[in-house]
């Protein structure tokens, strides 16, 4: 399963994490020092929060799409440079507190986008 994820700057964790756990009607899936996300089923979506010191509240942070596997984001690589995009991969990334393979492209304006799947979690962002 993809979903479409969203990391958003936040000036206040917790205030963020409760207004967002009503929101969305469920949990952080992850909720670490600093950082919390919520795996959301319907609609297909992992809203990330992320505290002070990676930027001004309010603000975005790189969008993306998770997927289900190290294949998929290869299948991603292919597809968006067979589309001329060009592409960044970053395998084995420590990001979010998890063990990530991704790969980045960036929209015209510079908007980062990373196809990216979870390999491991750990206790490190």
């Amino acid at each position: 399963m993809s979903r479409v994820q969203l990391s958003i700057n936040v000036s206040d964790l917790d205030a963020a994490v409760a207004f967002y756990t009503r929101l969305l009607g469920t949990a952080p899936a992850k909720l670490r020092p600093g950082y919390a996300n919520f795996a959301v089923v319907d609609p297909p979506l992992k809203l990330v929060l992320n505290a002070p010191g990676n930027g001004p509240g309010g603000t975005i942070n790189p969008l993306g799409v998770e997927v289900s596997s190290a294949d998929e984001v290869s299948r991603a690589e292919a597809r968006l440079a067979a589309e001329g995009l060009p592409v960044e991969p970053e395998p084995g990334a420590t990001c979010c507190y998890a063990l990530q393979d991704k790969v980045w492209a960036h929209d015209p304006d510079g908007v980062a986008w990373e196809y990216y799947t979870v390999l491991k979690h750990i206790d490190t962002p």
